[in-house]
């Protein structure tokens, strides 16, 4: 049960930036076209990112390149 509650930690911006090596402006780029997921609004001025929705979007991204003919 408990490991639950950590993959579902909710994360700061920085953290964020951190764990995908991207700035600000490319993670609210990503977000604004759709391949990147939506923080959690917790307050009025707040926002943070579930750590269960970052990692299963890096997964989704090395499934896909995994996936991807070489170049050969």
């Amino acid at each position: 049960m408990e490991e639950c509650a950590i993959a579902d930690r909710l994360l700061r911006r920085p953290e964020v930036e951190q764990i995908v090596g991207a700035g600000t402006s490319t993670l609210y780029k990503m977000i604004r076209e759709g391949n990147f997921p939506k923080p959690v609004k917790i307050t009025t001025a707040a926002v943070r990112w579930r750590l269960s929705e970052i990692n299963a979007w890096i997964e989704a991204r090395s499934v896909a390149a995994t996936n991807q003919p070489s170049a050969a």
